[in-house]
């Protein structure tokens, strides 16, 4: 494969860089996914989606419990 990076970007040279410096707060703080055209089309942008999301974690929830309450009758 040919280094087709010109001489003057030659990181080799450069002093200080650290290789992954932020590497682990990018995985901390960043949780991207790719959603597929169909799902995307439904919403428009982010607080679209998490407010769908957290919709659905409010049934979930409601319906463990009237799970639990089932069971217990």
């Amino acid at each position: 494969m040919e280094d087709e990076l010109r001489p003057e970007y030659d990181f080799a040279q450069m002093e200080g860089g650290v290789r992954g410096k932020y590497v682990e707060r990018y995985r901390t703080k960043t949780n991207l996914i790719l959603l597929d055209p169909d799902v995307a089309q439904a919403f428009p942008n982010e607080k679209a989606v998490n407010d769908a999301l957290r919709l659905l974690i409010q049934i979930a929830q409601r319906q463990q419990i009237n799970n639990a309450i089932q069971r217990t009758e």
